[in-house]
């Protein structure tokens, strides 16, 4: 293996950090936090106090403006807090896209807890009831870009680890931590890099615990036990341009696909099974012409993505739809996407002490889904992990006006440390 960690002592001496213990390091971080300056509003903590760690650390995340691929330093804040903790810390910088590897520990089994500190673009900052990288606290919620997806949950894992260890306890294994600035971009150079250079040198991720906002109502209310996979597929489809009054001098590309077209729409794919919905395909975008309404377009392209149940795979679903095309007498160029396998995490340790941690905390029995969009989980279970995603209530992500309410960023870490407890 490569050498590519860091010495702990090395890592103290560098970056000013005193060599204490974990409850000495977890005392000093705190009292460092009560001296910062906070932008609160009067009253607006909800009962969670602005000193808490957690919020403290999800307001200093969520300041960085980290629109995806950039990381503006949140990999840098939370791997100098894992260095004290004696974290060995790998920073792997693929292209424009910032991840790290951080693990304590060199025996199985490997808990690993990943997320992202990229965002999505805010739209317009004066459409926001605060501004998106303020971390304003006000009406009992952190708000701006990024609180929810998934800023929180990382500051959550990050307090959750460091309450575990200056609580004395050692892990029975290692805990690992998988962070990347590329999850709502291409996601090409951020979590599946990261896994394809540890599956290259044989390292393993055993169980894996995800901060995707994973709840709808009530924070715990929902789990992510798999997602489905997604196919997409560009199609561009040569005609022959011509005057629309005389139809017979040219080939019009769009009549062509509209038969085409219906069959894909009209077709029940799969019926779904216990874990997953059935197989949707929809059609995203069709171009074609100059504009003008007496013109026959020349050519013709067509987008179009699978969601896929574990009732199909990627390669069977290409097969059917080349030979719809076939049917139909369309010779096109052909791009496809493949942007993840659908997975799956059955009953086991993993599961068991997720819901386990959410039944003592919440009273909640969590609905296990495989809904949703993609998540980088699709990338980790391939290797043979478990993958669960938990983590604050959906409904804000991605909006303007992001917030995450403060008594679930400290369920959140009292959770994700329950996890530890349980399984390590």
């Amino acid at each position: 293996m490569q050498k590519a960690y860091e010495d702990r002592r090395a890592v103290a001496r560098r970056t000013g950090a005193p060599n204490r213990g974990p409850a000495e390091r977890l005392r000093a971080s705190k009292l460092a936090g009560r001296r910062r300056s906070a932008r609160v509003a009067p009253g607006a903590a909800g009962g969670c106090g602005v000193s808490d760690p957690v919020l403290i650390l999800a307001r200093a995340l969520v300041r960085r403006p980290s629109i995806t691929p950039a990381d503006a330093g949140c990999q840098a804040l939370l791997a100098a807090r894992l260095a004290v903790l004696g974290f060995s810390v790998e920073h792997l910088r693929v292209g424009e896209v910032d991840n790290f590897w951080a693990r304590l520990g060199d025996a199985g089994p490997v808990f690993c807890f990943a997320g992202h500190t990229d965002v999505v673009p805010t739209g317009p900052a004066e459409a926001w009831r605060h501004p998106p990288f303020d971390a304003v606290v006000a009406d009992g919620c952190l708000w701006g870009r990024g609180s929810a997806d998934m800023k929180g949950s990382l500051a959550a894992m990050l307090v959750a680890c460091e309450e575990f260890l200056a609580a004395g306890r050692r892990p029975r294994g290692s805990i690992a931590f998988l962070v990347t600035s590329d999850e709502e971009g291409p996601a090409e150079d951020g979590t599946r890099a990261v896994m394809n250079t540890l599956s290259a040198r044989g390292d393993k991720i055993d169980w894996c615990l995800v901060g995707e906002p994973s709840s709808r109502d009530r924070l715990g209310d929902v789990l992510r036990i798999g997602r489905r996979g997604s196919l997409s597929c560009d199609l561009k489809l040569a005609g022959v341009q011509g005057h629309v009054a005389y139809p017979e001098l040219a080939d019009n590309p769009l009549h062509r696909l509209a038969p085409f077209m219906a069959e894909l729409i009209a077709t029940e794919w799969d019926r779904g099974n216990a874990a997953f919905p059935p197989t949707t395909l929809q059609l995203t975008n069709l171009n074609a012409g100059t504009g003008f309404r007496n013109v026959i377009p020349g050519e013709a392209e067509l987008k179009f993505n699978v969601r896929y149940s574990t009732e199909q795979t990627l390669e069977g679903l290409q097969a059917q739809i080349l030979e719809r095309l076939a049917r139909h007498g369309i010779d096109a160029e052909i791009r496809w996407r493949d942007a993840g396998r659908p997975f799956l995490t059955g009953e086991g340790p993993l599961l068991e002490a997720v819901v386990a941690a959410v039944r003592a905390a919440t009273d909640i029995d969590p609905e296990l889904s495989t809904g949703g969009g993609t998540s980088d989980g699709r990338f980790i279970a391939p290797t043979g992990a478990a993958v669960v995603e938990l983590g604050p209530v959906n409904a804000s992500i991605h909006k303007v006006d992001e917030h995450v309410r403060i008594a679930d960023l400290a369920a959140l870490r009292d959770l994700y440390r329950n996890v530890l407890e349980r399984l390590l």
